[in-house]
């Protein structure tokens, strides 16, 4: 069951790495994202300008999955960013499940 998200929004460094930067993210990134433990699922969006949004569903708590994460960056399991905008840096979120039904 998930219990918590991963949001990354990130974009190209250039509109001339536009496809090196999707290619990065679909060929290398994202498999690499969902071999770490707890992440089963991602989804990617444009947004209303120029940057992407990644959505990653984990099936455990937060601080568990950012330490598998941190794990998998330590042992050398995740390449380094081709094409992405480095300077700022990505946002990166996690978000919990909440609870509450909607009213």
């Amino acid at each position: 069951m998930i219990q918590s998200l991963l949001f990354v929004e990130s974009r190209p460094v250039s509109s001339d790495l536009v496809d090196d930067y999707h290619r990065w993210h679909e060929h290398t990134h994202i498999p690499e994202m969902l071999r770490v433990e707890g992440f089963v699922s991602a989804r990617r969006w444009q947004t209303d300008g120029e940057s992407f949004v990644t959505l990653y569903e984990i099936e455990t708590d937060i601080e568990t999955a950012k330490a598998n994460l941190k794990a998998a960056v330590q042992a050398g399991r995740m390449s380094k960013p081709v094409a992405v905008e480095l300077n700022p840096p990505a946002v990166m979120r996690y978000l919990s499940l909440v609870s509450h039904a909607a009213r």
